[in-house]
């Protein structure tokens, strides 16, 4: 039998856990499988681009346990009724081969981004940061708020959004959450006074929504809303203010920040600086970026750490998803009535 996850039950045992709570130990757990990074098979995503949007798989195992992420992402789907990004991913044994654990990922992977942003931030950030702004105020909104009060105590935040109704959302539950929230005029006025600014907008296209002489000594900029091919949202100049952080190289050249730049344009990767095998911030006043387009290492993260706390919780039922036959070899058993020989 299978674990399985569905959209009810993710909804009851987050509110249940408490959102928060889980980014937090999310982003803990997150810190381990970091420091592990090389163990892993680091397969970018698979992907299939079409004009209106991208449908990915992004699987990875280490050695252990295995893991994939089904994923889409379309800007335009708010208009239509629909949500621009769903995924369900699943787990399995690498033993036997068998899945042990499918699950919605719509609501976890709003949940594995905030807490990778989180830990990010926590390893880059000035542990003194207390104000955030968020560019961009849709789906990642509150859960980005969240895990920066969990990881950096983060409780004043600046929201800004093109679109008046999001940015309404936005206040209404970030009050509601006990965040000191400003909705600003702009952009601008959002990052004005800022430590961490976290970039998150739907727009598959080279926007610019953060420029460079809005940013000041001491910030760390999450880039994470650009996470494809012909997506980027910070102006080219930022990312000579200070070191670079990403999570895989090369899938990063391709959809990331530094799509722009040349091959030679120097990055770090984010394990390496949990390790300690390469510096993070160095000074209180040096910008720093991470440049983060998902990785499905950090799906596997989230997966387990839902396998490992949702069992017993009444939030998640057996399901009979792998046939097993009583004779192994004998899968026509199933379907087909004895037949005399």
């Amino acid at each position: 039998m299978t674990t399985f996850v569905g959209v009810a039950d993710m909804a009851a045992w987050t509110r249940e856990r408490g959102p928060e709570r889980i980014i937090g130990e999310m982003a803990r757990s997150m810190v381990g499988v970091f420091a592990r990074w090389p163990s892993f098979d680091l397969v970018p995503r698979i992907a299939s681009h079409t004009p209106i949007g991208v449908i990915e798989l992004m699987p990875t195992s280490d050695g252990s346990h295995y893991a994939f992420k089904y994923v889409n992402g379309h800007p335009s789907n708010p208009a239509r009724g629909y949500q621009t990004v769903t995924a369900f991913g699943a787990l399995a044994d690498v033993d036997n081969g068998y899945p042990v654990l499918l699950a919605e990922m719509t609501l976890l992977t709003a949940l594995r981004t905030a807490a990778t942003s989180a830990m990010a931030s926590q390893q880059l950030a000035r542990l003194d940061s207390r104000r955030m702004a968020l560019i961009g105020a849709g789906s990642q909104a509150e859960f980005q708020a969240l895990g920066h009060r969990a990881s950096l105590g983060i409780d004043e935040v600046a929201v800004w959004d093109v679109d008046p109704a999001a940015m309404a959302k936005a206040e209404c539950n970030l009050r509601a959450l006990g965040f000191d929230v400003r909705v600003a005029t702009s952009a601008e006025d959002a990052v004005r006074g800022a430590d961490v600014v976290t970039t998150c907008t739907a727009d598959k296209a080279f926007a610019t929504v953060l420029f460079d002489d809005w940013i000041t000594p001491g910030m760390h900029i999450n880039a994470i809303g650009g996470d494809c091919p012909g997506k980027t949202e910070l102006e080219p100049a930022i990312l000579g203010r200070g070191p670079v952080f990403v999570e895989h190289t090369p899938q990063s050249r391709i959809e990331g920040e530094i799509q722009h730049q040349g091959e030679d344009f120097p990055v770090t990767e984010l394990w390496r600086v949990v390790t300690g095998d390469a510096t993070g911030r160095e000074s209180q006043e040096q910008v720093t970026i991470f440049d983060s387009v998902g990785f499905a290492v950090e799906d596997f993260c989230a997966l387990r750490y839902l396998n490992s706390t949702v069992r017993g919780s009444g939030h998640c039922i057996e399901i009979d998803l792998v046939a097993e036959p009583e004779d192994p070899k004998d899968l026509f058993g199933l379907v087909g009535a004895p037949v005399p020989v």
